[in-house]
């Protein structure tokens, strides 16, 4: 993956934010990660992820419900 590409594939987003692709799937039919598609395929705008990225940097109890964890300690 070549970072200074502005479009990222689902398999690069999921390499680039360290996460299995299903997870990715189950944020984009919540509408949870900034995505566009093209055909039927997903993409990805990395300046949008980095901005969303930064925004899930305060873990809240709706970020840790939005990723799926099952109790908040």
């Amino acid at each position: 993956m070549i970072i200074e590409d502005k479009v990222m594939t689902l398999r690069e987003v999921s390499e680039y934010l360290k996460v299995h692709p299903s997870t990715i799937y189950r944020q984009l039919k919540r509408g949870l990660i900034p995505a566009f598609k093209v055909g039927s395929d997903w993409r990805f705008n990395i300046e949008s992820i980095d901005r969303w990225r930064l925004g899930q940097d305060r873990p809240t109890l709706d970020s840790k419900v939005a990723w799926g964890a099952s109790a908040v300690r």
